[in-house]
């Protein structure tokens, strides 16, 4: 039995705002050759999901520490029923990017717990990137990947989240 079936309704705060009908994919701009594989597979599999390309919102930010406040005040806005974050965040070699990509992806959580909004992570961290031909091929595949998973996750979830509200709205 899963844990929501264990609970009492009345344990599960219910929101006190219907979520949006939007979905806000936010890139950022450094490597967007790289990143945009990410969005265009995102946009690809949200459409094959079936939903429709007018409902989703893309904003460019210009890198990835930029994320977390765009997220904000989306999620605020009360017209996004999800937000994706989006970027590739490289060592520079001053080990600057773990900091970055540590506090991108540990606010986005934070902010998807105080809005209700859920909101994804497609910031990633490779431990090696080079400006070279190899590395930027396997990277323009892998967040092609990671587009689709994205996608995948964020349909899911909204389903999964109208079912409890369904749940609760009903007790």
């Amino acid at each position: 039995m899963s844990q929501i079936n264990d609970l009492p309704l009345s344990a599960i705060a219910a929101s006190d705002s219907p979520r949006g009908q939007r979905i806000a994919f936010v890139e950022a701009q450094w490597h967007s050759d790289i990143v945009h594989q990410a969005r265009d597979a995102f946009l690809e599999e949200m459409a094959r999901l079936g939903v429709a390309r007018e409902l989703i919102d893309v904003f460019d930010v210009p890198g990835a520490f930029e994320i977390p406040l765009h997220a904000k005040r989306l999620a605020n806005s009360g017209k996004y029923a999800a937000i994706i974050g989006c970027a590739l965040v490289v060592d520079g070699g001053i080990y600057r990017h773990e900091f970055v990509a540590n506090t991108v992806v540990s606010t986005l959580m934070s902010l998807q717990l105080e809005t209700d909004v859920p909101i994804f992570s497609a910031v990633l961290t490779p431990h090696h990137f080079h400006e070279h031909v190899e590395h930027r091929k396997y990277f323009h595949r892998h967040f092609a990947v990671k587009g689709t998973e994205v996608a995948e996750a964020c349909f899911k979830t909204l389903e999964a989240l109208d079912k409890v509200d369904a749940l609760l709205a009903a007790a």
